[in-house]
């Protein structure tokens, strides 16, 4: 986690949420009013989010202190107490949404990676993501995947090559694209190549690609493609792969399964928040 962009991306979404000020809060509250915030978990699952928790009530006011429970990636049941924040009410109660929302969909990519990796245990497949998070979101998607037990694909465009059907289609052919691609680029970055096809996996193979992508390849075809890829040459599976078929591509023998829907349809944990008003003492 990149604590300075964090902490960017919460201003960022504080000043989304906060505009001018807070009007409920600013109506209700004196400044000097103080609280305790509670965080709830409503159903077992995985937690993800403690630096969200810590940052963001300290960006809104110093003098606020947060309590975290848990460490990211820990198991957490209903009922469970996760957190206590305390300061003044205004403080609590401006930053709770920004909060909730974060953690909320952190700690169910958590819960959804943890799922999967179960799935596949003892067959040496790492289980990673894809691109398919949600626009300004995906450092703490992609961190969440990590607290889950799962791997990071390529964070974005300009870390690694992946050669689609377009790259592929337009040089003419998967053997062009490498070649293009090795010319372009550095030796310490890696090609990827999606085939969909056994003259395609041969053609990529012989040209010297780094990783091979079985896209939308059932778990026959891999079975029946993996031989002819060299020792050494990482393999993956992507493309129509659900946790009800999971385990039938984890058998084949693949390094590597990206699964989009860790992150592009989860459903997010359910934690609540309980804010109790205190005294001011004199």
């Amino acid at each position: 986690m990149n604590n300075i962009k964090l902490k960017s991306m919460l201003e960022e979404f504080l000043k989304e949420d906060l505009g001018d000020g807070d009007l409920s809060s600013e109506s209700v509250f004196a400044e000097s009013d103080q609280g305790s915030f509670y965080l709830l978990v409503k159903e077992d699952g995985v937690f993800c989010g403690r630096a969200v928790i810590e940052t963001v009530f300290r960006l809104l006011n110093p003098a606020a202190s947060a309590e975290v429970h848990v460490e990211d990636g820990d198991e957490v049941k209903e009922g469970q107490l996760i957190a206590k924040v305390s300061g003044s009410m205004r403080t609590l109660l401006q930053g709770e949404r920004v909060v909730l929302n974060l953690i909320q969909r952190m700690s169910g990519i958590a819960t959804s990676v943890k799922r999967a990796v179960r799935k596949v245990e003892g067959s040496g497949v790492r289980i990673c993501d894809t691109r398919k998070t949600t626009p300004g979101l995906r450092m703490l998607e992609k961190y969440a995947v990590r607290a889950g037990g799962g791997f990071n694909h390529r964070m974005g465009l300009y870390d690694a090559v992946m050669l689609k059907d377009n790259h592929i289609s337009f040089a003419g052919s998967i053997a062009a694209a490498v070649e293009k691609a090795k010319q372009h680029c550095g030796h310490t970055v890696k090609i990827e190549v999606e085939i969909e096809s056994e003259e395609g996996l041969i053609e990529a193979v012989e040209s010297g690609a780094d990783i091979i992508m079985f896209d939308n390849c059932s778990p026959h075809q891999i079975r029946e493609w993996l031989p002819r890829v060299p020792a050494g040459m990482i393999t993956e599976a992507s493309g129509g792969i659900t946790e009800e078929n999971l385990s039938d591509y984890a058998s084949t023998g693949v390094g590597y399964i990206s699964l989009g829907y860790l992150t592009h349809s989860v459903k997010s944990l359910d934690i609540s928040a309980r804010v109790l008003r205190q005294e001011v003492e004199c």
